[in-house]
C-alpha cells in the first residue's frame, strides 16, 4: 500500500477531530447531570407539581452557569451548540409539518374578491386536492382556466390596486399566472421567516424549520420541547392582529331582547324536551337590569325556554363593551344563534355590519364576554397589526402582565384618529388578535399620539412572551395548519436512548467476538478498526450538526455489519491467495486488491438505495438514511487502510498471520454444490411463496398505518395490564372507529382512530384528546388530571406518552413517495448493474431477486400482522426497512456476480454453469458469515432496542435471510437462464476449437 505514512497522519488527526467534536457532548451532558442533581436535592417529590418545578429549577441552574469556563475556555453555552444533536424520538418534543394555506393567499392577492369564477376555481382546487399529487396552485389554476371566459387579469380579481403595477388589462392568463406564482412563493417564503422568528425566540435548543419543496409545506422539529400545547399554538397563530371601534352594552339591550323572542319561534318548540334551565335568582335579576331599557319598546319575554337568555351567565356593566358572559361551553351555540340570517336581520340599519366575537376567559371563572365590533361593508378594521414595528411583554400601572407595542408612522396617525374618537364619544377600542378580543380600553385623556399602544389581559409570563414574540415577528400571511404531528414525551425519549445504547452495546460485543473467533489476529485487527469506525461516525454526526435518532442509531448499528463484511471480504480473499501457496506478503497484497472491486460493488449499490432514502425520507428516517451514508464511507476507509496498516505491520516482522482460529481454519473448503442444478428446486419453493405473499396481500393486505391511510394514533401508558379489546369497545363508542393494540408491555396500548380526521387545528386535536381521556376513566388512576394524561408523561410516567397526526393530503403523498422511493431503487440498480458488468442479464437477476425478496418481506407482514406480538405496521419505517433490505440483497448478489465475472475471465476453457458453481461455492464463506453475523446485530436491536422500531427490525430480518438465499436461488440462476441459447453454443463451439487446437 502507497503512502503509509500519509494515511496514518490523516487518520490520527481525523480521529483528534473527531474525539474534539464529541468533547462538547461529554462536557454538556456532564452539566446537565450535575444540573438534574441539583435539581432533585431542591425539591424533593413531596411537593406538589415536583417534575415541573424540578425542570424550572434545571433550567435557572444552566442559565446561571451558561457562560462559565468549563476546560479550555469551553463555556457550557459554547457546548450546547456544538454537541451531538439528539433527534425527537431520544429526546423528547414535537416535529410537525405545517400547510401554509395557498387558498388564504390567493384569496388575499385578490382582496378577497367575490368572484363566482374565482371562488369556483378555488372549490375545484380544494375537492381535487385530496386526490391528486400537484400543489394547490396549479390546480386552482387548471380549474380556472377549464372556465369559459374567465379572466385572472379582471378587475374582480387580480387587477386591483394591490397588484395594479404588476398586472394591467391587456395580460393574459398565463402572463398573470406566472406573476401570481411568484407572489405566492413570497408569501410562503415570508411565512417561512415569520416561524423562523418565533421558533428562535421560543428558546428551543437546537431547531430545524425548513421548506418542503412548492407546496407550501413548512416542517418544524423541536426537540426537548415539553409545553406542546404551547408550540401548537405559537406555530399555527396567524397574529391577525386588528383595532376595532365597539358598541356599549346598552345600544344592544333592544337588540338581544328581540333576538331571544325571535329565537323562541325558531328553535323554542324543538328545544323545549331537552332544554336545562340553571338559573338563579340574581340572575334573574341581572337580565332585568340589563333589559330594563328595553321594556318599553320590545313585547314581554316569554318564560320557561329562551334560547339565548338561558345561555346568559350574567350582564355586562352598564356602557361597557361586553354584551353579555356565557359559559365558555355555550359560546358555539350563543354564536350560531346571533349569526343566524332571521335573528341578524333584527338589527337596525347603523348596526348591520357588527361583528359578534369572543373575549379572552375570565380567570377560573369559566365565563367568555360577549363583544360587538363596528363593522363595515368590507369588514376590513380601521387599523390592523401590519403596523406594528416593536412589541414587548411588560407590566401595566397595577403590575399585571400586558404587552406594549410600537406602531409605524402610519400607524401612529390612525392610532392617534382612533382613540381621538374614542375619547370624544366616551367608547372603547378593541384590540382583537385572530378573532379573539384580548381588552378594549377606553380613552379618557384624549388622543394618543407617539403610536405606543398596550395590550392587557388575564395573561401569565410565559402567555405574554409568546404574544410579543408572535407580534414582533409578524404575522403569518395565511393560516397554517398542522398537517402531520409527532409528539414523544421525556420519558418516553430516556427510554429509547437506554433501549438503543443496550442493542448497540450487545451488538457491538458480538461482532467483535465473533471476529477474533473466526479469524484470530487479522480478527483483533479488525476490531481495532471497527473502533475507529465507531469513533469516525459519531465524530462526523456532531461536526455536520446532524440528529440522532433510534432509527439512526440501528443505522450505526448496521453500519458496523458493512463494515464487517467489508473485512470478511478482504480475509476471505487472503486465505484464497494463502491456499494457492502465495507468500504471506503476496497474499496480503493480492488479497486487499482482488477485494476491492466487490467492496466498492456492494457498498455502492447500498450506498444508492440510502441516498433515495435521505431524498425521499423525512424526520427519523432520514436520520437512519444520514447514518448509513456516513458508515458506508467510514467503514471502506478502515476496512481498506486501517486494518491494512496493522496487517502490513504485523506481516513486516515475518511472523505468520493465518487468518483463521483452529476451529475456522478448514471451514467451508473444497465446498463443491450444483448450485444452478438446483435452481428448479428453488423456482418452485420461490413461486409458493411468491402465490402465498400475493395471495396474502389481495385477501387479508396490510396494516397500513396512519404514515399512508392519515388519522391520529396515540401511545397510552397506564397503571396496571390492560385489556386492549375492552379498551377499543369502549373508544369505538366515543369515535365511531378505533383501533387498540397492546404496544410493548401489556400495561402500554397504542390506539388509532380516524376520527375527524379531515379537521386540523389545535381545537380539534384538544377535543379528541379530552374525549379519549374521558373514555379512558375506567381504566386511569381517579387523580391523573387530564393536563397529567395528555402532557407525553407525567409524574408517574402515565399518560400520553407519544402521539401521532396524518391528515389524509399528505397520507396520500407519503404513500406516493413510498411507491416512487422503491420504483425508483430498482431502477438505479438496474442502470448501475448494467453500468459495472456491461451486460443485461445481470441487471435482469440482480432485479429479479429484489423484487422476490420484496414480495416476500410484504407477504410475511400480511400473513403475520394480525398475530405477532409487536406492530406490523406499514409507515414510513417499513418503507425504509424495504430500501434497506434492497440494497442488503444487492450488497450480497454484487458480490457473488463480482466472483461470477472474474471467474468468467479467469477459467475461459469451462463451461459457463461450471464458472457460476465455482464462483458461488468461493464465495459461500463471506455469504454465510457475513449474512449469520448481520443477523445477530439485528436480533439484538429486535430484542433490546425498543418497542418503536421492533417492526421495522423484524422486516430487515426476513429481508436479510430471504436475500442470502435470493442472492444463491434467484438472482444467480436467472441470470444464467437469461444467456441465450446462441451465446451458450457459441461458448461451446470456442471450447471445441480450443480443444482440437490443444491436440
Amino acid at each position: 500500500m502507497q503512502n503509509k505514512g500519509l494515511i496514518k497522519v490523516f487518520a490520527i488527526l481525523f480521529g483528534l477531530v473527531c474525539i474534539y467534536q464529541l468533547s462538547f457532548t461529554f462536557i454538556t451532558n456532564k452539566v446537565e447531570n450535575e444540573a438534574e442533581e441539583f435539581a432533585i436535592q431542591k425539591i424533593g417529590e413531596d411537593v406538589d407539581n415536583y417534575s415541573v418545578l424540578r425542570d424550572a429549577e434545571e433550567k435557572r441552574y444552566l442559565d446561571s452557569i451558561g457562560g462559565n469556563d468549563i476546560i479550555a475556555g469551553i463555556t457550557y453555552d459554547d457546548a450546547k451548540d456544538k454537541e451531538l444533536n439528539k433527534g425527537l424520538d431520544l429526546k423528547g418534543g414535537i416535529n410537525v409539518i405545517l400547510q401554509i394555506s395557498v387558498r388564504d393567499i390567493l384569496h388575499g392577492l385578490a382582496n378577497d374578491t367575490n368572484d363566482p369564477a374565482f371562488n369556483r376555481a378555488l372549490d375545484e382546487a380544494d375537492e381535487a386536492q385530496d386526490d391528486s399529487q400537484d400543489d394547490y396552485i396549479d390546480l386552482f389554476f387548471d380549474a380556472y382556466n377549464d372556465i369559459p371566459d374567465a379572466r385572472l387579469a379582471s378587475p374582480d380579481v387580480f387587477f386591483n390596486k394591490s397588484l395594479s403595477e404588476e398586472i394591467n388589462s391587456e395580460m393574459s392568463n398565463d402572463e398573470v399566472e406566472s406573476v401570481i406564482r411568484r407572489k405566492v412563493d413570497e408569501s410562503i417564503t415570508s411565512a417561512f421567516e415569520v416561524l423562523r422568528k418565533r421558533i428562535d425566540k421560543f428558546g428551543v435548543t437546537q431547531p430545524n424549520i425548513q421548506r418542503l419543496g412548492n407546496s407550501g409545506r413548512i416542517l418544524v422539529e423541536l426537540p426537548g420541547a415539553k409545553d406542546i400545547g404551547r408550540v401548537q399554538n405559537l406555530l399555527q397563530s396567524t397574529a391577525q392582529l386588528e383595532f376595532w371601534h365597539v358598541y356599549k352594552s346598552n345600544e344592544f339591550g333592544n337588540f338581544l331582547a328581540e333576538a331571544n323572542n325571535r329565537l323562541i319561534e325558531l328553535v323554542g318548540d324543538k328545544e323545549e324536551a331537552q332544554a336545562e334551565t340553571d338559573t338563579t335568582d340574581t340572575e334573574d335579576s341581572d337580565l332585568d337590569e340589563l333589559l330594563a331599557e328595553a321594556e318599553d319598546d320590545t313585547s314581554d319575554v316569554a318564560t320557561g325556554n329562551n334560547p339565548l337568555f338561558d345561555l346568559i351567565k350574567s350582564p355586562g356593566s352598564q356602557g361597557g363593551p361586553v354584551l353579555a358572559y356565557f359559559s365558555t361551553r355555550d359560546t358555539a351555540k350563543a354564536m350560531e344563534y346571533l349569526n343566524r340570517s332571521q335573528v341578524r336581520s333584527l338589527l337596525p340599519a347603523e348596526q348591520r355590519y357588527a361583528k359578534f366575537v369572543w373575549g379572552i376567559p375570565e380567570g377560573d371563572a369559566d365565563l367568555v364576554g360577549l363583544y360587538a365590533l363596528k363593522g363595515n361593508r368590507s369588514m376590513t378594521p380601521p387599523l390592523s397589526g401590519d403596523v406594528i414595528t416593536d412589541a414587548q411583554q411588560t407590566y401595566d400601572q397595577v403590575g399585571r402582565i400586558a404587552v406594549s407595542m410600537q406602531m409605524d408612522g402610519t400607524g401612529a396617525k390612525a392610532w392617534e384618529e382612533m382613540t381621538g374618537f374614542a375619547s370624544n364619544n366616551q367608547s372603547q377600542i378593541a384590540i382583537v388578535l385572530d378573532n379573539i378580543v384580548y381588552s378594549a380600553p377606553g380613552v379618557s385623556s384624549g388622543p394618543i399620539s407617539g403610536g405606543r399602544s398596550e395590550i392587557t389581559g388575564d395573561f401569565s409570563i410565559t402567555e405574554g412572551q409568546d404574544l410579543a414574540n408572535v407580534l414582533r415577528a409578524g404575522k403569518l400571511p395565511a393560516s397554517a395548519d398542522i398537517i402531520q404531528s409527532e409528539i414523544v414525551g421525556p420519558s418516553l425519549g430516556q427510554e429509547a436512548i437506554d433501549s438503543g445504547i443496550m442493542s448497540f452495546a450487545i451488538a457491538l460485543i458480538f461482532v467483535l467476538l465473533w471476529m477474533i473467533f473466526y479469524y484470530g489476529k487479522a480478527g483483533i485487527y479488525a476490531d481495532i478498526a471497527l473502533a475507529v469506525n465507531i469513533l469516525f461516525i459519531f465524530g462526523i454526526l456532531a461536526g455536520l450538526g446532524a440528529v440522532l435518532t433510534l432509527p439512526g442509531i440501528a443505522g450505526i448499528v448496521l453500519t458496523i455489519g458493512i463494515s464487517v463484511d467489508a473485512n470478511v471480504l478482504i480475509f476471505e480473499r487472503i486465505r484464497e491467495e494463502l491456499a494457492k501457496g502465495k507468500m504471506q506478503k503476496d497474499a496480503i497484497k493480492d488479497g486487499f486488491n482482488n477485494a476491492l472491486s466487490s467492496i466498492l460493488d456492494a457498498n455502492i449499490t447500498t450506498g444508492l438505495t440510502a441516498f433515495i432514502l435521505l431524498i425521499l425520507g423525512t424526520g427519523p428516517i432520514k436520520g437512519f438514511a444520514t447514518t448509513l451514508l456516513i458508515g458506508i464511507a467510514t467503514s471502506l476507509f478502515t476496512a481498506i487502510f486501517i486494518t491494512r496498516l496493522f496487517i502490513d505491520g504485523y506481516a513486516k516482522s515475518g511472523k505468520e498471520l493465518p487468518f483463521s482460529t483452529a476451529a475456522t481454519k478448514n471451514l467451508f473448503r473444497n465446498v463443491k454444490v450444483d448450485w444452478l442444478g438446483k435452481r428448479k428446486l428453488a423456482y418452485v419453493i420461490s413461486g409458493i411463496m411468491i402465490i402465498i405473499s400475493l395471495g396474502s396481500l389481495l385477501v387479508q393486505g396490510l396494516n397500513l398505518g396512519v404514515d399512508f391511510v392519515g388519522g391520529r394514533t396515540y401511545t397510552v401508558r397506564f397503571d396496571k395490564d390492560i385489556s386492549p379489546t375492552d379498551v377499543q369497545d369502549d373508544l369505538i363508542a366515543v369515535f365511531g372507529s378505533a383501533e387498540a393494540k397492546t404496544f410493548g408491555p401489556n400495561n402500554q396500548l397504542k390506539i388509532t382512530t380516524n376520527y375527524r380526521v379531515d379537521d386540523d387545528g389545535s381545537e380539534v386535536d384538544e377535543e379528541i384528546s379530552r374525549s379519549m381521556y374521558d373514555a379512558l376513566q375506567d381504566y386511569l388512576p381517579s387523580d391523573l388530571s387530564y393536563e397529567q394524561f395528555s402532557a407525553g408523561g407525567s409524574d408517574r410516567e402515565l399518560g400520553i406518552m407519544q402521539s401521532m397526526k396524518v391528515g389524509p393530503t399528505i397520507a396520500d403523498d407519503i404513500k406516493n413517495d413510498s411507491f416512487w422511493a422503491i420504483l425508483g431503487s430498482l431502477v438505479v440498480i438496474f442502470l448501475y448493474i448494467l453500468l459495472r458488468f456491461r451486460k443485461w442479464q445481470f441487471s435482469i437477476g440482480s432485479v429479479a431477486a429484489v423484487a422476490h425478496d420484496v414480495i416476500i418481506v410484504l407477504g410475511v407482514f400480511s400473513l403475520l400482522y394480525k398475530v405477532m406480538p409487536f406492530s406490523m405496521e406499514i409507515n414510513q419505517a417499513f418503507i425504509a426497512a424495504i430500501l434497506t433490505v434492497i440494497g442488503y440483497s444487492l450488497n450480497d448478489t454484487v458480490v457473488v456476480f463480482d466472483r461470477i465475472r472474474e471467474f468468467v475471465n479467469e477459467h475461459t476453457s469451462w463451461n459457463l454453469d461450471r464458472t457460476i458453481n465455482r464462483a458461488l461455492d468461493s464465495t459461500i464463506s463471506r455469504t454465510l458469515n457475513t449474512s449469520l453475523t448481520t443477523l445477530i446485530v439485528l436480533l439484538a436491536i429486535f430484542i433490546f432496542g425498543g418497542e418503536g422500531i421492533r417492526g421495522f427490525m423484524f422486516a430487515l430480518i426476513i429481508g436479510v435471510i430471504v436475500g442470502t438465499y435470493s442472492s444463491l436461488f434467484i438472482a444467480t440462476p436467472v441470470m444464467f437462464d437469461s444467456v441465450t441459447d446462441k451465446v451458450k453454443i457459441q461458448r461451446k463451439k470456442k471450447l471445441e476449437e480450443e480443444a482440437e487446437t490443444t491436440v
